[in-house]
């Protein structure tokens, strides 16, 4: 049986930190960006951890399963 690839598009966009935790980028921030104040603007440059229930489909699609 060959061995399961990774989800190439899952790999692009979340992260395993060093403790286990997965992180994402926020959305809404690729465009009309003129519009959200500079304070809503600065909240998208951090990076969020992922929901408690999409763990278990995140860490399958990177593990390849």
């Amino acid at each position: 049986m060959p061995k399961m690839k990774t989800k190439k598009s899952a790999k692009k966009r979340f992260k395993l930190t060093g403790t286990g935790k997965l992180m994402r980028r926020p959305a809404m921030r690729s465009h009309n960006l003129e519009k959200k104040s500079s304070k809503r603007r600065r909240g998208f440059r951090k990076s969020l951890e992922v929901a408690a229930s999409d763990v278990k489909n995140v860490t399958k699609q990177l593990r390849g399963g």
